[in-house]
């Protein structure tokens, strides 16, 4: 769309974007059922069709807040939904290889993919880790609706979807750590950034926590609950409440989100309880919010791509996944899962562990900062995360069936 010079004018224009992003993922969608592809596959390339790159329809690097609105929000949403998804009773069976694969694991991965990007690109040490913070997390939002189709026994569907939930915040916390290092002025050592690490998790942790007590208790059938009919909206404020007061005193945002859903989605054992109705309303709400939020990520990083560079890029993107999925997840899980004794893990529930490790939404979206701030090398990050999403879903998301038939490892 043509530059636009009035206030009035501009925020037309907004707003046929934003209608714009939702009717192209409607269709996205769709047609995702018709062809049984992951429907993130279709908004990124319909992202890219629409996008500057071919029609121009949908220009979102116009309105810089508004990309960081989605970004910053569609993420932090994501990751409160992961949250709610992990049940306390089975993390408390499989604690440690949870733990490690979602913290550990995640330095590993970024480790092992920032070396190789360094020599696949010729890239800074800064920026190549700051590639590998990026795709060191898998996806809870690509991972649950598939295991809603694929009956995977409990134990280990719980262990896949807990270590996507918390990886993603912990990814989210080191690629927040990294790029704050390469963005400042002044650089700090590894001592500093560690401690500020530590700080930020806390604080997550305590906001996160405290937010989502009163929210919930605000909400719940007690005598206190006086807004229990407004349940839907109020877990929605409480993204919002706990990602900006963790930010605000210097937290993580990400952790603080995740961890007020982890709360909200086992209520039961703080001894409250959301009556079934507004409960029911409240899960129809919150799937709605979550697949805009979905649809608008991915689409917005689709309109950021930049063909060129995925062509000028692209094999040594390649080698990235390759070595993601091949050397790095196998790496991960061998070493997370030999010190939980208790978890008795066999090697058909490893193997298949090192298969399911989607790359989608999280991501995706801290690509999209990091082509916003335009940080050294971001066109290359931005290629190769799109053809990690890609790939990995296209080849693991598809094939997550037949690969857990083959290993025996679906609930009898």
């Amino acid at each position: 769309m043509g530059e636009m010079n009035t206030a009035a004018i501009s925020a037309n224009e907004l707003v046929l974007i934003m209608a714009s992003i939702a009717t192209i993922g409607v269709i996205g969608g769709w047609f995702a059922q018709k062809l049984k592809l992951p429907d993130v596959v279709i908004y990124l390339i319909l992202g890219v069709a629409f996008g500057p790159t071919f029609l121009n329809l949908v220009n979102i690097e116009s309105f810089p807040t508004v990309n960081e609105i989605i970004l910053t929000f569609g993420s932090a949403f994501i990751l409160y939904e992961g949250g709610r998804e992990v049940k306390l009773k089975i993390l408390n069976e499989v604690k440690v290889s949870v733990g490690l694969l979602a913290s550990v694991g995640v330095f590993i991965t970024a480790g092992i993919i920032g070396i190789t990007a360094h020599y696949a690109f010729n890239l800074g040490i800064g920026p190549s880790f700051l590639l590998g913070a990026t795709i060191a997390s898998t996806d809870p939002a690509a991972l649950i609706p598939v295991f809603k189709t694929v009956p995977i026994k409990n134990k280990l569907k719980q262990t896949v979807i807990s270590e996507s939930a918390f990886n993603d915040a912990f990814g989210a916390i080191l690629f927040t750590s990294i790029l704050t290092g390469l963005t400042m002025a002044e650089k700090v050592g590894i001592l500093a950034t560690s401690l500020e690490l530590v700080f930020m998790i806390l604080i997550g942790l305590l906001v996160g926590i405290g937010i989502a007590l009163i929210a919930v208790g605000i909400s719940s059938d007690k005598k206190y609950g006086i807004f229990h009919g407004y349940a839907p909206i109020i877990s929605i404020t409480v993204v919002v409440f706990a990602y900006e007061i963790s930010e605000r005193f210097g937290g993580s945002g990400y952790m603080a989100v995740f961890i007020a859903g982890l709360v909200y989605g086992n209520k039961k054992r703080f001894g409250l309880w959301v009556p079934d109705e507004d409960y029911i309303s409240g899960v129809h709400f919150r799937e709605n919010i979550a697949t805009i939020a979905r649809m608008s990520i991915f689409i917005v990083l689709g309109t950021h791509l930049n063909l060129n560079s995925l062509l000028k890029y692209g094999m040594g993107s390649t080698i990235i996944v390759l070595v993601l999925m091949f050397i790095a997840r196998p790496i991960v899980v061998l070493i997370c899962t030999e010190f939980d004794k208790k978890a008795n893990w066999s090697k058909n529930e490893k193997l298949f562990m090192m298969w399911v490790r989607e790359t989608g939404v999280i991501p995706a979206a801290l690509s999209g900062i990091i082509v916003s701030t335009k940080v050294e090398g971001y066109e290359i990050i931005s290629s190769a995360v799109f053809m990690t999403i890609i790939i990995t879903l296209l080849v693991q998301a598809s094939t997550t069936n037949i690969v857990a038939k083959k290993l025996d490892v679906l609930e009898k």
